[in-house]
Parts: structure tokens; C-alpha cells; sequence
């Protein structure tokens, strides 16, 4: 067996402070709209009666009086738009946790989150110690076009200063996206270059995909397809990827919906359309106004309606992502491997205002098949109800089943007559404690650092040349992470502001070893590589694979369909 690659000697110098990562062709979303998105998409419903109009109408003329007094009197100079953002903001929050209201400013940015392709000039970076290295540039995006390399550190997007100033992910992203044929100008520094290097590019449309390819496993017949959020071509990029799986003899199917916070609800219902047979409901929506009470039912012949189903779904499984594990789920025609979802059954209306912001209004509630609303409770207020998931794990639900409790009165049956429960999320079939390793304090901080990705980075661009003589296949059975690299990390993250920690280290180093190995794949062959690696001890997918391949232990845990 060949022996490991040597480590690297250092990192990059670069600036200071905390690092952050992302791709920059994508977009750094609001932090309110990034789990559980349920939309209907639909015509403004806006009419200008209410169901109190009086009520209405005086609380409307007291707003505007009492800002026109502070406008016009108050003894500072104020933000009339920012005093009425927060009104706003303070009213929808007496609602509910996912009403909530879109400056004009961020409707562009939100909304190409669920688009099929966006402005951008396409780069994967990573933000080290406050400076944004190029970790990998879209193919065939403007970028890699104007010869953008991996190490590039950018220090100039026009004449702004990057690096050392303190840049957040969400304003860097700001200034690389435009308007497709817009000019840019960046500066950038290149290793063994001793001078910055002037890089002029022009936007470009890039494609901004949902699913991931999908691959068929090391039996040559079980497949796995994640769809990490239901956007506007969600359903034709799955159907691409179902089909060449099945010409390459796909006969069993692995559905990842972990981390997917929903979206289009029409695009999960359409894709539970494929595996659900004849005409049974997939879910209806109830709300105050009769246009919201909605039924979806199947009507197609969908391509994966008979074969064997696994479904894998956690606590950041959102919305339509549950929409569609409910309704597999109550028709027992899937099994769910993981752990219990995050429990947001409430539909958003998207209302175009008049000046170009966008309310979104939560209009509906969102129930399986057989009646389960999943919608878990509000709490006292919106921070105690973006607390609940975090709190699972002090509760110990996410080490173990018997530790998930529901509400009384939300037990259900589905079609063979299996227990199942609402009122707070989709408990899987079969339940997957979560990998702690994954999320310790540590192992957590080195990579919202940047840590790991920048040691990656480095330890690849001094080895180019040892990895371009391996193929992927190679890379993949011989190449090890050893205790060199470790310490080389440690020494990194000393840089960070990370004091060495044996313990920790010693706790978190099959972890680190597997997501370095990952991220230098990522470099050295793509992003293909990286994810294999990470599927390899993915502790959950392993699950998945063994009830999928288990058909006596399917047909008991269906009910003996």
C-alpha cells in the first residue's frame, strides 16, 4: 500500500479574525427563511376587506399618526423605514414563527434560493482568519473562464477592500452577484506569485441545482438520490436522475431529505406523485379563508411506485420535505430512517407589496393523509421556538428514541395500521441516533472557522502533483488522514484563536480525518469525490442501506404489505 502523502508545512498566511465559508455564485440566505419553507404559489389573494375593518382601519390611522409625530418632532434625526421595518417585524412576530416580511432589498437574494439558475460569477470560497480563499470555481462559469485557481486569495472586488475588513459571507456574496453581462474586477493573490494578480471577468447565468447526481451504490442495485430543497426544477432534475440510475439497473431506492428545509410545496407533492400508486391523497390544507382548503392527490403513474423505498429525514427535515415523508409514511409505502423531523406544518402565502418587499402570511395549515398537522408548538416567542431543535439534544431525543415524547390526542393510523403520531414533526420507522462526534464543541468550532477546509486547501496545493498521479478510485482505498496532519491542524487552528486540545482532538479525530479527506477530494477531483468519501461513513445512510437491502424486515415494519 502506498504510504500517505507527506503534510504540509503550514497554511496560507492570511488576515485574522473568524472564518466563515460558501459559495459565492450562490446566495448567504436570510436567517429566518432558512429552515422550513412551505409555499403556495398562487395569484396575490390581497383583497381589501377584512374581517374587522373598523379595528383595521384605527390601528392604521394610529400608526401613521403616532410616526408622523416622531418624524416630525422627536429630538433625534430617525429612520422612519427602519422604525416602521421593526413595527412590522414586532407585529409578525405576535403571529407565528414563519410569517414573516421580506424587504424589498432581500427579494431578489431570498427568492433565487429556489430558482433553478442565478447572476453570479461562480466561485466556492472559503473564509479563513477574514480572508476569502477560491476553494473551487463552477464549471464553465465565469470564474474558472477568466482562470481563477484554487488558493486564490481575493483582497479587491472593484476597488473595495476583501480581506482583513471584517466581511460577513452575506456581503461578499453581495458584491461578486450582478446582473448577467456585468463587468467585474477582482484582485487577487496567488501562492508563488510575488504580486496581487488583476482578474476581469462578466457575470454569467449559473445553474443552481436542488438535487444532487444520483449514484448507485457498491451492490450495483441500490440507489441514492438527496434532494436538499424543493425548487423550481426540483422534479424534473430528480426525474433526470431516477431514470439514469435506472439504466444502470437500479432496484432499490435511498431518498435522502436530511437538512431539507422544503420549499415548493406543488414540487414535493409532485414528487411524492412518483412513488405513490393509483389515486390516494398525498395532503390537504386547511385555513381561515376557503381558497387555502386545498387536496392533493395522486393521478399519475409515477416511475418508482412499486419498488423498495427508504427515506432518511432528521430534525432539520422541513415543511414540504415533511409533506412528503408524512404522506410515504401514512400509505406505508416508504420507511423512514432517522430522526424525527422539525415540525413546521404551516403554508406561506407570497404577497407582492407596493413597494417591492414581499409578505410572506402563513394562510394554512398542512396535514397528511391521514390527519397528522405537524406543525410542533410556538413556544412563548420566535427565540424559544428556534431553540427547540438544539434542545432535543439536552433533552437526549437525538441519542434516543424513548426520549421523544408527543402531544396527547395526536395518535394516528396509517393505511396497514401502524402507530404514528403529529403535532410535532415525522418520527421515522426506524430511528438513528446522531453522530456526536460530528457535533462537538469542538470538531463544530474548527469548522465554523474555517479550519478544516483551510488545511485541506493547503495540504492539496502542495501535494497536486502526488494526487494528479492517483485516480479517484485509488485516492479513495489508500489515502489516510494520519496523526501528522492532525498536528498540522492543531498548529492552524492555534492561528484561529483555537487553543490545543488533546482531549478533544483525540475525541473528534475520526471525524476530522473523514471530512479532511473529504475536502481535499473535493479539490483534487470534485465535488463527486467529496461526497463519496463522506457517504462511506455516513453512520446513517449505512442504516438506510441495511433496511432498504432487508425486504423481510421492510414487510414487517410495513405491515406485512
Amino acid at each position: 500500500m502506498p504510504a500517505p502523502l507527506p503534510s504540509p508545512s503550514d497554511a496560507p498566511a492570511a488576515a485574522r479574525a473568524p472564518a466563515r465559508r460558501g459559495w459565492g455564485y450562490r446566495l448567504a440566505l436570510l436567517p429566518a427563511l432558512t429552515l422550513g419553507i412551505g409555499i403556495i404559489l398562487g395569484t396575490n389573494p390581497f383583497r381589501p376587506r377584512t374581517e374587522n375593518p373598523d379595528a383595521t382601519a384605527r390601528g392604521y390611522l394610529r400608526y401613521k399618526e403616532i410616526l408622523s409625530y416622531i418624524d416630525r418632532d422627536y429630538v433625534d434625526s430617525v429612520d422612519a423605514d427602519g422604525l416602521t421595518n421593526y413595527a412590522v417585524a414586532q407585529l409578525l412576530g405576535k403571529l407565528d414563527p414563519h410569517s414573516v416580511y421580506i424587504p424589498a432589498k432581500d427579494r431578489e437574494q431570498v427568492d433565487a434560493f429556489l430558482q433553478s439558475s442565478f447572476d453570479g460569477v461562480g466561485l466556492d470560497f472559503n473564509f479563513f482568519r477574514d480572508t476569502a480563499t477560491v476553494v473551487a470555481t463552477l464549471p464553465g462559469g465565469p470564474a474558472e473562464a477568466a482562470g481563477l485557481l484554487p488558493g486564490d486569495q481575493l483582497l479587491r472586488v472593484g476597488t473595495q477592500p476583501v480581506a482583513g475588513t471584517g466581511l460577513s459571507i452575506t456581503q461578499l456574496t453581495q458584491l461578486l452577484r450582478g446582473p448577467r453581462g456585468s463587468s467585474l474586477s477582482l484582485t487577487v493573490a496567488r501562492p508563488q506569485q510575488p504580486q496581487p494578480l488583476a482578474v476581469r471577468l462578466n457575470r454569467g447565468r449559473l445553474p443552481n441545482t436542488s438535487v444532487e447526481p444520483g449514484v448507485l451504490l457498491e451492490d450495483g442495485q441500490t440507489g441514492y438520490i438527496k434532494v436538499n430543497r424543493f425548487a423550481a426544477n426540483t422534479y424534473e432534475e430528480f426525474k433526470a436522475q431516477l431514470a439514469d440510475l435506472q439504466r444502470q439497473g437500479l432496484k432499490r431506492l435511498v431518498l435522502d431529505l436530511r437538512g431539507n428545509p422544503g420549499g415548493y410545496l406543488d414540487r414535493a407533492t409532485r414528487l411524492a406523485d412518483e412513488f405513490i400508486a393509483g389515486s390516494r391523497k398525498i395532503v390537504y390544507t386547511a385555513g381561515k379563508d376557503e381558497q387555502y382548503a386545498t387536496q392533493t392527490y395522486a393521478h399519475v403513474a409515477g416511475d418508482w411506485e412499486q419498488n423498495p423505498l427508504v427515506v432518511l429525514v432528521d430534525e432539520n427535515s422541513a415543511s414540504a420535505a415533511e409533506v412528503l415523508a408524512g404522506a410515504l409514511q401514512d400509505h406505508d409505502r416508504a420507511l423512514l430512517v432517522g430522526r424525527r423531523t422539525f415540525g413546521k406544518g404551516l403554508v406561506q402565502q407570497p404577497i407582492a407589496l407596493q413597494e417591492g418587499g414581499e409578505l410572506r402570511l402563513t394562510v394554512a395549515r398542512y396535514y397528511t393523509p391521514v390527519g397528522r398537522c405537524i406543525q410542533k408548538p410556538y413556544g412563548p416567542d420566535r427565540a424559544t421556538y428556534q431553540r427547540e431543535v438544539a434542545e432535543r439534544q439536552q433533552h437526549g431525543e437525538l441519542a434516543s428514541a424513548d426520549s421523544v415524547h408527543f402531544a396527547a390526542g395526536q395518535q394516528f393510523r396509517t393505511d396497514h395500521g401502524r402507530v404514528v403520531y403529529g403535532g410535532g414533526g415525522i418520527m421515522p420507522d426506524v430511528f438513528v441516533a446522531r453522530d456526536t462526534l460530528l457535533h462537538s464543541a469542538y470538531y463544530l468550532r474548527l469548522q465554523n472557522l474555517g479550519v478544516v477546509r483551510a488545511y485541506a486547501l493547503a495540504f492539496y496545493q502542495q501535494h497536486k502533483a502526488e494526487l494528479a498521479g492517483l485516480r479517484f478510485a485509488q485516492y479513495q482505498a489508500v489515502f489516510r488522514v494520519t496523526d501528522t496532519e492532525l498536528d498540522g491542524l492543531t498548529r492552524l487552528a492555534a492561528q484561529a484563536g483555537v487553543r490545543p486540545n488533546p482531549g478533544a482532538l483525540r475525541r473528534s479525530a475520526p471525524a476530522l480525518r473523514n471530512c479532511l479527506k473529504a475536502y481535499i477530494a473535493r479539490s483534487a477531483y470534485g465535488p463527486e469525490a467529496s461526497r463519496a468519501v463522506l457517504r462511506d461513513n455516513d453512520l446513517e445512510l449505512q442504516q438506510a442501506l441495511h433496511v432498504v437491502q432487508d425486504s423481510t424486515a421492510q414487510l414487517a415494519l410495513l405491515g406485512g404489505k
